[in-house]
């Protein structure tokens, strides 16, 4: 009898830490989200202002040839459905010009994302497009603007005009297929690497520092001065416009871009 007890007590035993082990093989449940879907158009023609401002998530902006703005943003909350209602979209469109800009409650603990896609005219000019916690990206775009986040990288990819960029954790690439005479560019960045691409017949003075990180350039630079190790001002082609680069934890690179057709 005592033999049998032993044995229930052994096999029960064992069959719970089969269990126990079952259980924590099982992968853990997914937090809930839900997400709402923001979608609206708006007239702008080319050569307007647009200009977005958002916090949490990534941005993207793509130029097309319609001379409308297209709005759309995916709006996604963690474990309460009803922080959705709480955070805003609100776009202003006036005559020559449209703004995006998403609105959180004062108060605290609202844990939504917004996600934005963004279609423009190709040619526009960017009064400003950032966001805190996000990329920003930029495709086939052609005028000016103003390219901000803090944590994330900026792109800009297929462009034509002066743009400047600033992020404080995260990379900076800008390819320009057209670099016209105008206002100083800057690109700047304190964690990451900063690379410009530019077609071999660009002209520019350059003025660039960084701290911890190299410069390197496939483009011929002439050397006008140094004002410390790591400081220098240089020329690209007969020089021209100014471009200011700056980075502290990272390398500089100034490549070759492919040639406007």
């Amino acid at each position: 009898m005592r033999s049998h007890s032993y044995l229930v007590s052994r096999v029960s035993s064992i069959l719970l830490v089969a269990l126990a082990l079952l259980i924590s093989a099982q992968p853990a449940l997914a937090e809930p989200t839900f997400d709402e879907t923001f979608e609206q158009s708006y007239p702008l023609a080319a050569g307007g202002t647009f200009t977005l401002a958002n916090v949490n998530g990534s941005v993207q902006v793509d130029g097309w040839e319609k001379d409308v703005v297209q709005v759309r943003a995916l709006k996604t909350a963690r474990s309460n459905e009803k922080d959705l209602a709480r955070v805003q979209i609100v776009v202003v469109a006036e005559a020559g010009q449209v703004a995006v800009r998403t609105v959180y409650p004062q108060d605290q603990g609202v844990e939504v994302a917004v996600e934005y896609r963004i279609r423009v005219p190709h040619r526009v000019f960017l009064g400003r497009v950032e966001t805190v916690n996000g990329t920003v990206k930029v495709r086939s775009v052609e005028g000016a603007g103003d390219l901000r986040t803090v944590n994330g990288n900026v792109e800009l990819l297929d462009g034509a005009g002066r743009f400047s960029a600033r992020t404080t954790n995260g990379n900076v690439r800008m390819e320009l297929r057209l670099l016209p005479a105008g206002s100083p560019m800057r690109l700047q960045t304190v964690n990451g690497a900063i690379e410009l691409s530019l077609t071999a017949d660009a002209e520019a003075d350059l003025e660039v520092d960084t701290l911890n990180g190299e410069f390197l350039s496939d483009l011929p630079v002439t050397v006008r001065g140094s004002i410390g190790p790591r400081a220098f001002r240089g020329r690209l082609g007969g020089g021209g416009s100014t471009i200011r680069i700056s980075a502290v934890n990272g390398t500089v690179r100034i490549a070759t871009a492919r040639p406007s057709v």
